[in-house]
């Protein structure tokens, strides 16, 4: 009971992982109905703008924290500018095959700078975020992945839910024709969505950094490790990729424990297959019917 306890709380820790990564990827995707195949190397990115701040340069961690945040929010926007909007009004597999090239340049120049080889981060969380709850022990960046989940959620809600930007991003994504009909600036959203999921990702890839190390082939894989979160809970719905997320990563944890960790990256895809055969559109996705 205490293997299966110390599993589930692990999987809980992974699956926040994954539901912040897919976060972004849905307010692109809800913003422009684009299918962003770069998402993992932005994570890469924001891991190694910390990697470079805090351990290169020994700045000081919060000041790291800022620097990365502040960074990777600029690139989104300077990504959308330069990339995407001159791509308005193009096919939309266009537009998608633009971002699988942006992947793999932001990989080599990644590769080119870093290598392939595993970088870690100081150990700089604090010992009392170890938590103890009965016989089962849960380490303290387990403990930081939850609780920055949490702090990221809270954040976002708000954000979405009573700040102009907010509003305006949730009405593009219900309708880009009457938001621009009702004066909102549709290309601004764009960017700001852009930027928000660059930001997003960044705090993703410092966590995942801190979970596994730094590598450029693991982070950027984790792109891929969003589609079966997002297409899990549905493509145009946050409260279902973070559910997703927490399923897989459960998930993946219980398979990796009970059976083998060679089966651990297989779990995510097998259910992408199931649901795209059972329920294409996801717990929580929005089935649309075309009337002719």
């Amino acid at each position: 009971m205490d293997f299966f306890l110390t599993l589930l709380v692990q999987g809980l820790s992974i699956g926040c992982l994954y539901a912040i990564a897919a976060l972004g990827f849905v307010m692109i995707f809800k913003s422009s109905s684009v299918l962003n195949f770069a998402h993992g190397e932005l994570l890469a990115i924001g891991a190694y703008i910390f990697l470079v701040i805090s351990v290169w340069l020994k700045l000081p961690i919060y000041l790291a924290f800022i620097i990365t945040f502040v960074g990777s929010f600029l690139l989104g926007f300077v990504i959308e500018r330069l990339f995407l909007r001159p791509m308005i009004g193009e096919a939309l597999i266009e537009v998608i095959m633009l971002t699988v090239g942006l992947a793999a340049m932001f990989k080599g120049l990644l590769l080119f700078i870093f290598s392939g080889n595993t970088y870690v981060y100081p150990n700089f969380l604090p010992a009392g975020l170890a938590v103890k709850i009965g016989s089962v022990s849960i380490s303290p960046v387990y403990t930081a992945t939850f609780l920055i989940t949490v702090l990221f959620l809270i954040i976002f809600g708000l954000f979405f839910k009573y700040s102009s930007q907010g509003i305006y991003m949730r009405s593009v994504a219900d309708s880009q024709t009457a938001a621009l009909s009702l004066g909102v600036n549709v290309r601004r959203v764009f960017a700001l969505s852009w930027a928000i999921a660059s930001l997003v990702c960044a705090m993703s890839g410092i966590v995942l950094g801190i979970l596994n190390g730094i590598n450029v082939h693991d982070l950027s894989k984790m792109g891929l490790k969003v589609f079966p979160v997002v297409i899990l809970g549905g493509l145009e719905s946050i409260g279902g990729a973070i559910i997703g997320g927490l399923i897989i990563g459960v998930i993946e944890t219980l398979v990796s424990g009970y059976f083998s960790t060679s089966l651990r990256d297989v779990v995510a895809y097998v259910i992408l297959v199931i649901i795209l055969m059972i329920k294409p559109y996801g717990l929580f996705g929005l089935v649309e019917i075309e009337r002719v």
